[in-house]
């Protein structure tokens, strides 16, 4: 069954109720005379609630509203979040460098809007000792906690100890300032075509989805 409503001559009912361009209530009308009244308005008879007794139609241009509906769709879907969780490992032992590699790699993923999930894995005797994956684990979230919290508390599965951060900002607000963000050097391209494109610009453009979980 067609999700379109009856427009026109394909309404087959004796009478409507109608409502008018800009939205005023007319009033219950013969199909006859509304119909003329559309052509009056150079507009199209549209069935916005076939349900109603006697259904209701609208007077609208039927192609510009079909057209507005599927423009804002389209944003609907461009704008649409998915929830993305991000996987960084690390090791209860890893070195001062590492770290804070680890950490900016976590630091943008927060500020893209995503989750991550913070594995600690532990090899041989390093089983013996979950303190030390925990301690590593609630440094990590202290370092971070200005850009996310504590989704799901440190907990052991298996040989690996795991915690999910979880970011304060919102997946459409990460979205909507980096697209400002790039749009604003773009401009500042345009006004300055000379100057040459800052460093840590363009590794802010890299995809985080190309990485893949490293181990420290």
């Amino acid at each position: 069954m067609s999700a379109e409503p009856r427009i026109n001559d394909r309404i087959r009912v004796p009478e409507v109720r109608l409502v008018g361009p800009s939205g005023e209530q007319v009033g219950i009308v013969p199909l006859a005379k509304a119909l003329e009244l559309a052509q009056e308005y150079d507009l199209d008879l549209v069935e916005v609630a076939a349900n109603a007794r006697p259904p209701v139609c609208k007077l609208m241009d039927y192609g510009k509203f079909k057209y507005e509906s599927a423009m804002k769709a389209r944003e609907a879907r461009k704008n649409q979040a998915h929830t993305v969780i991000k996987e960084m490992k690390l090791r209860p032992k890893i070195d001062p460098h590492d770290y804070d590699t680890k950490k900016g790699h976590v630091v943008r993923f927060l500020k893209q809007g995503d989750k991550v999930k913070i594995t600690i894995m532990f090899r041989g005797r390093e089983q013996s000792r979950p303190e030390l994956g925990y301690r590593l684990l609630q440094r990590l979230a202290e370092d971070v906690q200005d850009l996310g919290f504590v989704e799901s508390n440190p907990k052991q599965d298996g040989r690996n100890m795991i915690m999910v951060l979880g970011p304060h900002k919102k997946k459409t607000e990460a979205m909507a300032e980096a697209r400002q963000a790039q749009e604003a050097r773009k401009a500042s391209a345009k006004a300055n075509p000379g100057r040459s494109q800052n460093p840590a610009d363009a590794d802010a453009e890299v995809d985080a989805d190309t990485e893949a979980p490293a181990e420290a």
